[in-house]
């Protein structure tokens, strides 16, 4: 057999020889199985919804909530990829090998960036009972070193039980021009997407297209269709129209829109009587002490939040629409959540460059000039616009923090489940602690479903007597919390948290004690006045961290998260023709940050050839070289403003073009372009590549999906190199 020991009795990875699960399919599904869809939303916050005490208008969610019953209690892990797992699996993260993002393989068991072959998916349970399996949308379950064409698909989608697969791979993309999409087992070869394209519609059509197509083939065989919507998470992007109908929505500011949601939230019920919020998170600006610019610049950012979550409601409808007109809507089960609370990476005031400053030292000054002039095009595909800290807590009212921290606000998150044959709540809301590890605990006891043996049982518990009872007692006793060095442990209703700053250590945490039952919004900390308290759930989460694989603990500047397994497929030197496709983006960030290089282009240039020479990026950062109207011209895009190196005439017969990079130990670095050896211009001290940038990959003749360049894009478009043009190699120095 395969592979390596994955620490806990089972293989980390699979070869392509022993990709195939050791059980074998179960027999065809009874007649009148229900279909299942599982709708995950990104970031989305606990009030961000109608009926969880929402202004945006979300009449499709609220109507499911009308039919079946709402989760009030309901907590996800702190981050998108771990929640994937757990959901996927029923098993906690760290144990199913997914204890942090989804980037790398840093080599521990709970940090493989992959889920451990040990473990069970949803996929290959449904399958096993006789279920069509379809995924479409975000996937975030596969290391950045495995998700090129040669790379071993162990850990895509269709070697984890779907039948059926379209969406990205990574953790985020330009929803108006996908960075890198796949379908299946192969990458989606665009060069340009259509004008209007949207990814939440278009991965909405595609689950639609795989459902039609699986019930005409086969009208009695249910289906398991898991939705994963890239929205909310940054880039925050949304089409003009929907932007349009929030216009001029947000001037109040934030601390108004978290007083009347949480006023909301007790009118609906989510909230108990008398339930106070958690106070204003510290980091939060006050409101009245932006200037009228900077509260423009932020009610826009808003407006686009706004637009994006009606967006996927209007795409629920759609598909509810789609299951309705094939008679199948009423014996489906229908399940919406979000995979973690509001995100803070656009810091206190929000930023337009979010690909290159995300959860940066940079996000804390005040937005700039170069910031503020480019208000108009949030929400459009030139912005990569997140949203500020103010937005983030009004998101997540009524609780403490956001996204990344194991406070309610990062893991206290919307739950709707209706199945209107199945299920007899309607309109209920169900107050009992609930845990993301129980979701596919409860689908298999709703079902009725036959769970194939797994080397590592699910963990979680079924929460289907809370959907008939309301007085049932909650089935999740306990449950540890980690992420980045944050803590946390629940048990019966008292929760033990941490707060942790990287790179402080790591072996003392800062323990704060809340009583949930009394005070949900986490405003009285008990840690000085019960002491025992506080031992017996430390010693619990240390027992439980153990059990589950989360030690080494980490954080972003301790190092363990930038420990990678050898062989991550970076190479040394490559070279790329017109014929090949995007070279893929992990692959292509790898050549250039912090390396001296040269990149080298063969060609035979000829009197009126004009056209992309190599483009690598997007309108988040970038940098392209191209001859127009005869110019042979060198463009750095740092997500605000693009700089160019007019480097003279391409005249009739040149044969080689070459940028000569040099990196230094700041990041910065200096471009000098040749012409067939003749120096033709230099241009020093280019901001360094950070964050997600270049975020696309490298294209060679052409500049595909998002450009580099916005104005040459409106001129040309993806502009082909109408030359001959032989290769571009990309050379270290």
């Amino acid at each position: 057999m395969g592979g390596a020991y994955d620490g806990f009795g089972g293989r980390a990875e699979r070869s392509l020889a022993d990709s195939q699960p050791a059980w074998a399919p179960g027999p065809r599904a009874p007649a009148g199985a229900p279909n299942v869809v599982v709708v995950l939303c990104d970031d989305l916050g606990y009030s961000d919804l109608g009926c969880y005490g929402s202004e945006i208008a979300t009449p499709h969610v609220d109507g499911l909530a009308d039919r079946g019953v709402r989760l009030a209690n309901y907590h996800v892990t702190p981050l998108c990829s771990p929640t994937r797992a757990a959901l996927l699996t029923g098993v906690n993260p760290h144990r199913a090998g997914v204890g942090y993002l989804a980037i790398e393989d840093h080599g521990f068991p709970g940090y493989r960036g992959r889920l451990t072959d040990a473990v069970v998916t949803a996929a290959e349970l449904f399958r096993h009972n006789g279920y069509t399996t379809l995924a479409a949308g975000k996937w975030h379950l596969t290391p950045r070193s495995e998700m090129s064409e040669a790379a071993d698909r162990s850990s895509w989608p269709l070697q984890r039980g779907f039948d059926r697969y379209y969406g990205y791979l990574g953790g985020l993309s330009n929803w108006h021009q996908p960075h890198l999409l796949h379908e299946d087992n192969h990458v989606v070869q665009v060069d340009r997407y259509p004008d209007g394209y949207y990814f939440a519609d278009d991965v909405t059509e595609r689950a639609i297209a795989m459902v039609r197509a699986a019930k005409v083939a086969d009208p009695g065989r249910p289906f398991f269709l898991y939705l994963a919507h890239g929205a909310v998470h940054a880039p925050l992007l949304a089409k003009p129209e929907d932007v349009e109908r929030h216009r001029g929505r947000y001037g109040a500011g934030w601390d108004e829109l978290r007083e009347a949601r949480h006023r909301r939230q007790l009118e609906l019920g989510v909230l108990e009587p008398g339930t106070e919020p958690a106070p204003r998170n510290d980091d939060v600006p006050a409101w009245d002490s932006l200037s009228a610019e900077e509260q423009a610049f932020a009610a826009r950012q808003m407006e686009v939040y706004a637009a994006m979550v009606d967006n996927v409601d209007r795409n629920l409808g759609r598909l509810c629409a789609a299951l309705a007109a094939l008679g199948v809507l009423d014996d489906t089960l229908i399940l919406f959540s979000s995979d973690n609370g509001a995100s803070p990476g656009g810091g206190p005031f929000g930023t337009t460059a979010y690909l290159r400053h995300g959860y940066t030292a940079a996000l804390e000054r005040r937005p700039g000039p170069r910031e503020l002039e480019r208000a108009a095009l949030v929400g459009g595909p030139r912005a990569m616009t997140h949203y500020a800290w103010g937005w983030a807590t009004a998101s997540n009212t009524p609780f403490r923090l956001y996204k990344g921290t194991t406070f309610a606000g990062g893991h206290q998150v919307p739950l709707v489940l209706s199945w209107p044959r199945g299920i007899a709540g309607r309109g209920a809301i169900r107050r009992q602690w609930t845990h993301v590890t129980d979701v596919l605990p409860t689908l298999v006891e709703l079902l009725g479903l036959a769970a194939p043996a797994a080397e590592v049982p699910m963990t979680g518990a079924s929460f289907a007597p809370a959907l008939a009872d309301p007085e049932a007692p909650a089935a999740h006793d306990e449950q540890y919390g980690e992420t980045q060095g944050h803590r946390s442990f629940y048990r019966h209703g008292r929760e033990l948290v941490s707060l942790h700053r990287p790179g402080e250590p790591l072996d003392e945490p800062d323990w704060q004690l809340y009583d949930l039952v009394r005070d949900p919004t986490q405003r009285e900390e008990l840690s000085a006045r019960e002491p025992e308290r506080v031992r017996e759930l430390a010693a619990a989460w240390d027992e439980a961290a153990w059990a589950n694989g989360v030690f080494p603990l980490g954080d972003l500047a301790n190092g363990l998260y930038r420990l990678r397994r050898p062989g991550a497929g970076e190479r040394q030197a490559v070279m790329l023709t017109p014929a090949d496709h995007t070279y893929e983006p992990n692959l292509a960030k790898a050549l250039l940050r912090g390396r001296s290089l040269r990149i080298v282009v063969s060609l035979e240039h000829g009197d009126g050839d004009e056209g992309m020479l190599v483009a690598h990026g997007d309108q988040g950062g970038g940098y392209a070289l191209y001859v127009e109207d005869g110019a042979l011209v060198f463009a750095v895009n740092d997500s605000f403003s693009l700089v160019r190196l007019e480097a003279g005439a391409a005249a009739d017969g040149v044969r080689e073009i070459a940028v000569e990079i040099d990196a230094h130990e700041d990041g910065t670095w200096d471009a000098a372009v040749l012409v067939d050896g003749e120096p033709r211009g230099r241009i020093e001290s280019l901001p360094p590549w950070t964050g997600h940038t270049p975020l696309e990959g490298i294209d060679v003749g052409i500049d595909r999906r998002s450009p580099v360049c916005w104005d040459v894009y409106e001129r040309h478009g993806p502009f082909r190199y109408s030359g001959a043009l032989h290769s571009v190699a990309y050379l270290p120095r």
